[in-house]
C-alpha cells in the first residue's frame, strides 16, 4: 500500500529508486525487490506508464489523466521530463495506419531538446509541467 500511496502522490517522473525513496517515508519496511515486482503490475494494468527516454533508466509517472495522446520532451541538459498535450496524435496515427491498413494500438512522441536557460545560468527554473517556478 505504501508503494501505491507513494505512486499517486506523486506529479512527475520518478525512477524505481525515487520510488523506493517515497514508499520508505511511508512504511520503512518496503523492500527494493517489492518496489521492482510491483512496477510491473501497475504498468500492465495502467495505472502507471513507463516511460523509456533511451538512457539506461526507466521513468514512471501515475496514469491519472485519460488523455494518452501526450509528446514527451526530454531535455538533455536539465535531466527533465515534460509532458505537452499532443491531440494531433490520435489523427496521425490512424491516418498512417490506415494507409497499410492497420489499427493503431500505441504511439508516443519525444523530442530531446536542450534547455536555454540551463545553457545560459547552469540552472533550470522549469518544473515538471515546464512552467517556470517562482520563488518569492
Amino acid at each position: 500500500m505504501a508503494i501505491f500511496e507513494a505512486v499517486f502522490k506523486e506529479s512527475s517522473h520518478f525512477t524505481a529508486e525515487e520510488l523506493l525513496d517515497k514508499a520508505r517515508l511511508i512504511d520503512r519496511t518496503v523492500s527494493r525487490a517489492t518496489v521492482y515486482r510491483t512496477l510491473p503490475i501497475l504498468v500492465e494494468s495502467s495505472l502507471v506508464r513507463e516511460v523509456d527516454i533511451g538512457t539506461n533508466l526507466k521513468y514512471y509517472m501515475p496514469n491519472k489523466e485519460q488523455d494518452s495522446h501526450q509528446a514527451q520532451v526530454i531535455c538533455n541538459d536539465c535531466q527533465k521530463i515534460f509532458e505537452i498535450p499532443a491531440p494531433f496524435m490520435e489523427w496521425y496515427g490512424s491516418t498512417v495506419s490506415a494507409r497499410l491498413g492497420l489499427t493503431p494500438i500505441s504511439q508516443r512522441l519525444q523530442v530531446t531538446a536542450s534547455c536555454q536557460e540551463f545553457q545560459a545560468e547552469g540552472f533550470c527554473t522549469k518544473d515538471a509541467a515546464g512552467e517556470t517556478a517562482t520563488t518569492e
